[in-house]
């Protein structure tokens, strides 16, 4: 919460005007491109993050991909996970969250914007409709954020157990799978604090469908993390 305050004050200027442009993006993103909306995003999480006192570092984005759409598979670390991709990722991307966290003030409308989904864990039915629509979407271009964990690790730099389940749409998509480190992003907003920060978001290579396809999920999902786990203890 202190360092929401820090970043609402440094930008207090802008902040009214700023809230309108997410709120009107947020009620009618079809009258906006994916580009639009994307620089929208950026710019504000840009300057909310230099307020808040919080350094993104961007590694490896060039294992981005240009053209095929994709599903991002990092590990979560806390509620600022998103904002780290948006400022680093140059790619518009949509967000599988659960329904716990999609009416926060700024998420909600950073979903909205993305045209993302919640996904309600206990509702079988409801989830296996998201994971379907998601496949979907990727299919005819849009690219994904699926938190494999499920919920935030609590543990810092180490990841949990990644769920099979969360590499469903990817396999139905038979889309690459990307897989992101995320170190130091559980600081911004889970820790009590606004001393500054350095928050890493390591962009590893591409999995491609023809590399994963005889897999089953769990062992899809048990290699994503051995990937992330390794590049979170080369950049430590």
């Amino acid at each position: 919460m202190k360092r929401i305050i820090l970043m609402v004050l440094y930008n207090l200027i802008f902040v009214p005007y700023w809230w309108w442009q997410m709120c009107h993006y947020a009620k009618n993103p079809e009258k906006y491109s994916r580009e639009e909306r994307w620089a929208l995003l950026q710019k504000i999480t840009v300057h909310a993050n230099r307020g808040g006192r919080v350094k993104i570092e961007a590694y490896q984005t060039e294992n981005i991909p240009k053209e095929e759409s994709f599903i991002f598979y990092p590990n979560h670390q806390g509620l600022f996970d998103v904002l780290a991709l948006i400022e680093s990722c140059p790619r518009f991307f949509a967000v599988v969250n659960k329904k716990e966290v999609s009416n926060i003030p700024l998420l909600k409308q950073v979903f909205q914007i993305t045209g993302s989904y919640a996904i309600d864990r206990e509702d079988i039915r409801q989830s296996i409709g998201v994971i379907n629509q998601v496949a979907q979407d990727v299919q005819k271009g849009k690219n994904f954020l699926i938190f494999a964990e499920g919920t935030r690790s609590r543990q810092g730099n180490v990841p949990q157990t990644f769920k099979g389940g969360s590499f469903k749409s990817a396999y139905k998509a038979k889309c690459p799978i990307v897989p992101v480190a995320l170190m130091n992003a559980f600081i911004p907003f889970d820790k009590n604090t606004i001393e500054k920060v350095t928050v890493k978001v390591i962009y590893l290579k591409p999995i491609p469908y023809e590399e994963y396809k005889g897999m089953k999920t769990v062992e899809i999902a048990a290699e994503v993390k051995r990937r992330i786990e390794e590049a979170i203890a080369s950049h430590s």
